[in-house]
């Protein structure tokens, strides 16, 4: 092996070190599998950590293209990818090449959905949550409990952020905790609150380290408990989720009817012929506060409102957004732009 190239023993030395992981644990990371659907704040820094830690497959997902915004706290990117026009996914894999060339990275610019995720999903050892969008997570939900798959949940906004591990079988699933999406107008996003990036990089780590764990063979490290952290506040909580336990009622572990993962629950788009626009429904979701969502969005674009509708004016896009949550969003013809915007502005 020529002098340019890192030697295993070399590359993760103090990694090996470390008791719990040594050689053994080093090769199992080697052969390990992980997803990440989310290449953005607490996506990026996940990819980049188990890529330096030698996880030998890194499947990456990711539906969005890069923003000037995206700089302050998504570590993989730089202002080229921002003046390339890449796609997340795209740079996150160029990045990740450079930083550690001996592990196989299998990259997706895809928009994840009940018909895709088990075919995403096949075949990996975790799963790892670096989104930004409830409707993702139970779905990863869903496809974790029938496929048998750790997954680790993570979310931040401001500078709080949450973190839990969900081991079928073993732990409460995410629908224990929460059996239904918060209502959109209730709910802080990023664009919407402002993040801190050391929140991120906070919960990105704690996430990364969990998956570390699951792969190096050392499951029963694994945190079991939901982990809330306020750097701002300098609050840190660990919330004991044992009487979630063995809940029969839980429609996804306890009885098994995976309606997200059937498409029965989260939006459906549809592209409007001739109006470069995507209407996205939510069949079973429940009521929008038109007031609530308004004073919401004050501030991040121009806000219309009536009694029957709100209107958001931001770039180039105009999103309506109805009562019942459906929401036209003017300015795309992508079902993919569309969620993502959608997402963003109004939660999901």
């Amino acid at each position: 092996m020529s002098d340019d190239v890192a030697k295993p023993e070399d590359r993760y030395a103090r990694q090996v070190a470390y008791h719990a992981i040594g050689a053994a644990g080093q090769t199992k990371l080697a052969g390990g599998t992980a997803l990440i659907v989310g290449l953005g704040a607490l996506g990026s820094v996940i990819a980049e950590t188990l890529a330096r830690a030698g996880v030998g497959h890194l499947r990456i997902v990711d539906r969005d293209f890069l923003e000037w915004n995206n700089l302050q706290r998504q570590v993989l990117y730089t202002e080229q990818d921002v003046r390339d026009r890449l796609p997340k996914a795209v740079a996150a894999e160029q990045r990740l090449r450079a930083i550690n060339s001996e592990i196989n990275i299998e990259t997706h610019v895809a928009d994840v959905d009940y018909r895709n995720v088990e075919d995403l999903a096949a075949g990996v050892d975790v799963i790892i949550d670096g989104t930004d969008n409830f409707g993702v997570r139970f779905l990863l939900n869903d496809a974790s409990l029938k496929l048998g798959i750790p997954w680790i949940y993570g979310g931040c906004v401001g500078a709080e952020g949450r973190m839990m591990v969900i081991l079928p079988g073993e732990t409460p699933c995410f629908r224990c905790l929460m059996p239904e999406p918060p209502p959109a107008e209730m709910t802080p996003t990023c664009d919407t609150a402002g993040v801190v990036a050391p929140i991120v990089n906070v919960v990105a780590s704690l996430e990364a380290l969990e998956a570390i764990k699951l792969l190096s063979g050392n499951r029963d490290a694994v945190q079991r408990e939901f982990v809330v952290v306020d750097l701002w506040e300098n609050r840190w909580r660990q919330i004991k989720l044992d009487n979630l336990r063995d809940n029969a009622d839980c429609p996804a572990c306890g009885q098994q009817q995976y309606e997200w993962l059937r498409g029965e629950l989260g939006g459906q788009s549809t592209v409007l012929c001739g109006r470069n626009a995507v209407q996205i429904s939510f069949p079973d979701r429940p009521a929008v506060s038109l007031e609530a969502l308004a004073e919401k969005l004050a501030g991040v674009g121009r806000v219309e409102k009536n009694p029957y509708l709100l209107r958001l004016h931001v770039d180039e896009y105009v999103l309506t957004i109805f009562p019942d949550g459906r929401a036209i969003i003017a300015g795309t013809t992508e079902p993919s732009v569309a969620r993502t915007l959608y997402s963003r502005y109004v939660g999901g």
